[in-house]
């Protein structure tokens, strides 16, 4: 009753026998063929759509700061398999140089000017349609991780890994209900808003997520 008010998992009430009996984590295949087609078909057709923004962003960078278009990262996805992540380059070339890995915070000094624009509106994530494509990612699910993160996250998480149980998103129910983390209790909150949606995962629930990603893309208010 309360996850379904507060539209989250509360983490210190699951019980490993939870992921066994509970309703909703006995996914019929036929959903989950569904929820590829619907992925192939929308990432095909947002790739077209998006073709003549994408060209205009990649020039922006271009002209904004020295360094590639296209930003790659190993992320982890389903069943913990890392892959490449596809996005706009929105920091400069040499931001984690001297500091390794580490979580974006608001008013971050590595994101270029461009950068705040395409996070704000979330353009830079608009490459991943080619990750949806290639199966690696879909349109709605938990949001990937990068792998240093995720080992850390594991150790210190219950059931952190259960996030790896479907193929991430570009969009997911976390992103749109808690704003970006950079802690570790911001990641428990958003790993209580994912196993929300895993437990309650359907086509439905997929469309009211992408309604709510498209409002917060034209209000730009879904990002730091």
């Amino acid at each position: 009753m309360i996850s379904s008010l507060s539209g989250r998992v509360w983490l210190e009430t699951v019980k490993p026998s939870w992921f066994v009996f509970s309703d909703g984590f006995q996914r019929s295949k036929t959903i989950l063929i569904l929820k590829r087609a619907i992925d192939l078909a929308s990432g095909l057709l947002g790739l077209v759509v998006c073709l003549p923004v994408m060209i205009l962003v990649a020039l922006a960078i271009r002209l904004d700061s020295k360094g590639s278009v296209i930003y790659r990262q190993r992320r982890v996805g389903l069943g913990g398999r890392c892959f490449e992540v596809l996005k706009f380059r929105s920091m400069r070339m040499d931001a984690e140089v001297g500091t390794g890995a580490c979580w974006a915070i608001k008013g971050d000094p590595r994101v270029t000017r461009i950068g705040r624009f395409l996070r704000k509106y979330r353009l830079d994530e608009l490459p991943q349609f080619m990750n949806v494509i290639r199966g690696e990612m879909s349109l709605v699910g938990p949001r990937p991780e990068r792998p240093n993160f995720v080992e850390e996250l594991r150790r210190q998480i219950s059931y952190y890994d259960e996030r790896h149980s479907v193929r991430p998103g570009i969009t997911g129910w976390a992103q749109v209900q808690y704003r970006y983390g950079s802690s570790l209790e911001d990641a428990v909150r958003k790993l209580e808003y994912d196993l929300f949606y895993l437990k309650n995962m359907s086509i439905f629930f997929d469309c009211a997520i992408i309604l709510k990603t498209i409002r917060i893309v034209f209000t730009g208010s879904g990002a730091n």
